[in-house]
């Protein structure tokens, strides 16, 4: 029953948003203006491959983290795994997420190193939203963006900072020596809602503790990650529109629009949030981007994630069988395998 309501939560506010993209396209004329408009579809076209190349780093740092921890994995095959990851975590209705997917296939391989599977997705996620906040703060400090005087873009500026201070001293914190033998995490475990899943993270973390050269180039590529991202929004900004955000701006604009899409939806937040900030924040020459251009960007973005998974769904369409199989066990298992984490067999790791 439990499953279920989630299941029909998640359908339910994917429709609702959906229906808020429709309405927002007929109340809005920039939706109209955008048919008549000329676009520069050459730069359109180097935007989807700028996205291209981005994912296909996301995977290939996963294949780091995964090889860091022993587990022996070919990179053809993380790339198998990857993109049909991609592809499911696209998929609106979120029912059974790309990252379960992706963990459940490794450990199907590796059962031997269930554990070790499951952290690695653990980490890559964890990795992949703290640069997030990494990039966007590092770009308010270079372009000097929270200084710009709407009281809502200050906040959020804010709000970053705070998070991406607190997320290097837990990281720290968490690759540094347990002194407390344990009863620290313990305590962290016993938060209300949050506890649980920081505490598995926590102990994913700690599992790279002896492998911070893996990290750190993962670090970097996550860097490398999100900057595609942020010049492939620009560069879908500069092939539509004329008067259109520099890519200064766009390095922090959409670093923080990005961050909402760690929720278990796909579509809405991301698109919201980078509107409300293209229209809050002056262009170079002082005036303001129209409400709803940025929803346009956002949703071409969006079209380029399709575009891109359309190679998971090849490899999809290559292995419907076992993909239906595993797909299976992970919709029974939920969040199970991440349970693994709380007592994970260390012996491998050097201490």
């Amino acid at each position: 029953m439990k499953r279920l309501l989630i299941t029909l939560l998640k359908v339910g506010i994917s429709v609702g948003i959906l229906a808020w993209l429709f309405v927002e396209a007929q109340r809005n004329a920039v939706f109209y203006d955008l048919w008549e408009r000329p676009k520069r579809w050459g730069l359109l076209g180097a935007a989807c491959g700028l996205e291209f190349l981005a994912v296909l780093v996301t995977l290939v740092r996963w294949h780091f983290l995964v090889k860091a921890l022993g587990v022996p994995l070919p990179l053809r095959e993380t790339l198998r795994i990857g993109f049909l990851g991609y592809l499911f975590n696209l998929a609106p209705m979120g029912i059974v997420g790309g990252d379960l997917l992706k963990a459940v296939m490794l450990a199907h391989r590796q059962p031997e190193r269930r554990a070790e599977s499951v952290a690695t997705v653990f980490v890559d996620r964890a990795l992949g939203l703290y640069v997030l906040f990494l990039v966007a703060s590092g770009a308010m400090i270079v372009t000097g963006f929270w200084r710009v005087g709407d009281t809502a873009v200050q906040l959020v500026c804010k709000a970053t900072f705070a998070v991406t201070v607190a997320a290097t001293v837990a990281i720290a914190a968490a690759l540094g020596p347990d002194l407390t033998r344990g009863k620290s995490t313990e305590l962290v475990r016993k938060i209300p809602y949050l506890g649980p899943p920081l505490a598995k993270l926590i102990v994913a973390v700690r599992m790279y503790r002896h492998q911070l050269p893996t990290l750190t180039l993962a670090t970097a590529m996550s860097v490398a990650v999100h900057s595609l991202f942020a010049t492939a929004v620009y560069l879908i900004g500069a092939g539509l529109y004329d008067a259109h955000h520099t890519l200064g701006t766009n390095l922090v604009v959409s670093p923080i629009s990005a961050v909402t899409g760690v929720l278990p939806i796909n579509l809405g937040p991301f698109e919201g949030v980078l509107n409300f900030l293209y229209t809050a924040i002056p262009l170079p020459d002082g005036s303001r981007m129209a409400s709803g251009q940025g929803l346009v960007v956002a949703l071409g973005y969006r079209i380029g994630t399709v575009l891109v998974a359309a190679v998971g769904l090849a490899y999809f369409v290559a292995a419907r069988q076992e993909v239906a199989e595993l797909m299976e066990e992970a919709s029974h298992e939920g969040v199970a395998p991440a349970d693994e984490l709380q007592t994970p067999d260390l012996s491998r790791i050097p201490d």
